[in-house]
């Protein structure tokens, strides 16, 4: 025989799943600490800087 179980019950059960899976997401995305901010806006900082020194001008000459 199949169990019973309240339809509401089971409703907000996956609603607090689906809510803790964000909250899961947005600790990995944003709970960094000021240390890891800053050093991964150097790494960008530093790609971008090598990304440019390896632009050509508009005008056809180097440098």
């Amino acid at each position: 025989m199949a169990e019973i179980l309240s339809l509401s019950k089971a409703r907000k059960a996956k609603a607090r799943a689906s809510k803790e899976r964000t909250a899961a997401e947005n600790r990995i995305k944003f709970g960094r600490t000021k240390a890891e901010r800053q050093l991964e806006k150097a790494q960008e900082t530093l790609e971008a800087r090598r990304i440019d020194a390896h632009l050509r001008t508009p005008d056809g000459s180097e440098g």
